[in-house]
Formats: C-alpha cells, sequence, structure tokens
C-alpha cells in the first residue's frame, strides 16, 4: 500500500516557496532604492510564469512589510513599483 500526499497541503506549501522565492529576488533587486518592473521580463529569473508573478505581486502588496509595493501602469503588461519599506 503506498501513502499518497495531500495535495492541497502541497499546493500551499508550494505557493509559500514561490512567494518566498519571489520576495527575495524582490528585496535584493530593491536594496539601493525604488525599482520598477514588468513581470514577463523577471520571469525567467524567478522560475515563475508572468502569470504568476502577477498573482504573488497582489499577494506581496498586503503581506511583505520590508517592500512597498505599487501597481504603477499598465501598457502591454502591469508595471510594478517596489522600494524597502
Amino acid at each position: 500500500m503506498s501513502a499518497t500526499a495531500n495535495p492541497s497541503a502541497n499546493a500551499t506549501t508550494d505557493d509559500r516557496s514561490k512567494e518566498e522565492r519571489l520576495k527575495q529576488y524582490l528585496l535584493d533587486r530593491a536594496e539601493e532604492g525604488e525599482m520598477y518592473f514588468k513581470g514577463k521580463f523577471i520571469a525567467d529569473d524567478v522560475d515563475l510564469s508572468p502569470k504568476e508573478i502577477g498573482a504573488l505581486m497582489v499577494k506581496l502588496r498586503d503581506s511583505a512589510t520590508e517592500l512597498t509595493v505599487e501597481k504603477w501602469s499598465y501598457t502591454g503588461a502591469t508595471t510594478w513599483r517596489i522600494e524597502p519599506a
């Protein structure tokens, strides 16, 4: 008999690790001040899709106390502005 993993627990852990990975990337890049970016241009750097980045940025805007996250503009894709809090 084989044990099966709880898929919802794995999804939650996976989402948390993606969020942490993106947050750390942004903290590293915003070390010296504000930064503007589009998810599609950093997707390869953080191994996430632009869609995943967009969803995680909304979460980080509310939860990341180390960063100020602002949805800046939309021209072909959302531009995000971040700076250290």
